[in-house]
């Protein structure tokens, strides 16, 4: 018997041997069996279902009836359930175990939330039905909008942006326009070395220079270097807190003093308000714009390309020129300013940003999960989700390399580096690997840039010691091995459903087309 992989790393189905019954891989595994593709399995003349013959009559299509035959294979429902159930087997969900993907969240989410989405006066609404037939959702955005104020601290906000880059665009785009209404022509942004990596995108997009920060060995912003760039060309910094080595800034209030006092204005990516939500109010913290990832803090689906949501909250001078559209209360009820109703209620706004409301879907989700949780219940979020982060660290800090374990506890996630596993020729990725063979998805691998080799761990607030202590388990386990025996650990993972591909090869010329196995 022969096999093959191709560079996702999926079995390629070799047949040896002679005779009538010849010898196949099959690439199952205990109760996995290997899923071949629908093209691989069905027939294109068969059909799972029995229909009669479609009687003569003329249709309606105009011509643009089908002439050939849909391509498709016919299954049976047992067939067709089966082939989508044994693929879900081969990926890894936060319903099986922890997803301990650093500076995430990826976090459990409350089925209530998704019934309440699903409720027919939030699903089955239209962004162009009248206002007045939605006065419901039109009430939701508002509360919801007034509970992120009262969490932040700030006067105003945007709910419009879909998701967090897209909410560091408004607050940049609306920092823009309030440069331009003064006509200062300051255009550089200063970004410190701690911060999420699309902050500097994010401003360069807007038009303006980036400069970086260093950070200091503490993991936090070298402050004597940011006071010493701030000067009249600064329009704003951007900073990321608690950051991206989950530690928080002790020192943010006095950058905000200090950005002020030279005409510019302070972004904060709020990515990461799980850590802070119901103990700190980036408000009070001198903030002039921050977006929060309502799919993160608030626990609505996270992943897979979206759907997302990121509300930005606006201070009073930057309010005047938030995005349209925005609930607005009159005397009759709820209404949604827009373009043609503006006046002067938003004439100095830097106009849309999406074609209509936000997600609707994601503002249900997130006003249930804050208020099943309560003002009090939101401040646990920030309290166990920190815990959590810090059980993680303590406990492995004795074997993984923690370089800012001394510079006081973390925030909502842990991160230690490779440097452990010098003189092993073993690395983070040949950790993260056997981790998936121990029943785990890896934690996030070489991010934040600032440590080598990092591993960023999040755990969040909704895992229990012991699922913790089962990760902490399975983490200490393939770290003593492979200091062990470093040999046989280059290959992981061995058990999952596909062997280790070549990142690069996969990442550059994927395998994306289907070709059936004679022209193959």
């Amino acid at each position: 018997m022969t096999t093959a992989m191709n560079n996702v790393g999926r079995p390629t189905r070799l047949v040896a041997g002679t005779g009538a019954v010849a010898e196949t891989f099959t690439g199952n595994k205990a109760l996995m069996l290997e899923e071949p593709l629908l093209f691989e399995r069905g027939s294109l003349d068969t059909s799972g279902v029995d229909l009669p013959p479609v009687p003569p009559v003329p249709d309606r299509l105009g011509g643009l009836g089908r002439d050939a035959v849909i391509g498709l294979p016919g299954f049976s429902e047992p067939e067709a359930v089966r082939h989508y159930t044994r693929l879900s087997r081969q990926n890894y969900a936060i319903d099986l175990g922890i997803f301990p993907l650093g500076s995430c969240t990826m976090k459990h989410n409350p089925r209530l939330n998704e019934k309440m989405a699903r409720l027919p006066g939030f699903a089955d609404i239209h962004p162009l039905q009248p206002q007045s037939t939605v006065q419901g959702a039109l009430e939701l955005i508002d509360v919801l909008a007034d509970w992120l104020m009262k969490l932040t601290g700030m006067p105003a906000v945007a709910m419009s942006p879909k998701a967090g880059a897209h909410g560091e665009l408004c607050g940049m785009v609306a920092i823009r326009a309030a440069l331009d209404a003064k006509n200062d022509p300051r255009r550089v942004v200063l970004v410190p070395e701690s911060a999420h990596g699309t902050n500097p995108a994010t401003a360069a997009f807007c038009g303006f220079t980036v400069e970086n920060i260093p950070a200091n060995d503490r993991g936090r912003v070298d402050l004597d270097a940011m006071l010493a760039r701030l000067g009249p060309d600064v329009a704003a910094v951007m900073i990321t807190n608690p950051n991206t080595c989950g530690l928080f800034e002790p020192d943010l209030k006095r950058i905000s003093d200090a950005v002020h006092a030279v005409g510019g204005y302070v972004y904060c990516d709020g990515a990461n308000f799980n850590a802070i939500v119901g103990r700190v109010r980036p408000g009070d913290l001198g903030v002039d714009a921050m977006h929060i990832n309502l799919h993160k803090t608030f626990s609505t689906p996270h992943g897979g390309g979206g759907p997302g949501s990121g509300p930005v909250v606006l201070s009073a001078a930057l309010a005047p020129f938030a995005p349209i559209p925005f609930v607005r209360k009159t005397a009759t009820g709820l209404e949604l300013v827009e373009e043609d109703t503006a006046g002067t209620h938003a004439n100095q706004s830097f106009g849309r940003m999406v074609a209509f409301h936000g997600q609707m879907g994601m503002f249900v989700r997130a006003l249930s999960y804050m208020m099943s949780h309560g003002a009090d219940g939101l401040r646990q979020v920030a309290e166990d989700a920190v815990l959590n982060a810090n059980y993680i660290l303590a406990s492995l800090k004795d074997l993984y390399t923690a370089p800012f374990a001394a510079s006081g506890p973390c925030m909502h996630e842990a991160l230690f580096s490779d440097d452990f596993l010098d003189g092993t020729g073993l690395s983070t990725l040949d950790l993260a690997k056997a981790l998936i063979d121990e029943g785990f998805h890896p934690m996030t691998v070489y991010f934040p840039l600032v440590v080598h080799g990092a591993m960023l761990v999040e755990p969040t607030e909704t895992e229990s010691k012991a699922n913790l202590d089962q990760l902490i388990g399975a983490m200490r386990h393939v770290a003593t091995q492979m200091l062990a025996d470093p040999d046989a650990w280059r290959t992981g993972p061995h058990f999952a459903p596909r062997r280790r591909l070549d990142e690069t090869l996969a990442a550059r010329k994927p395998v994306l087309a289907f070709k059936d196995s004679e022209a193959a």
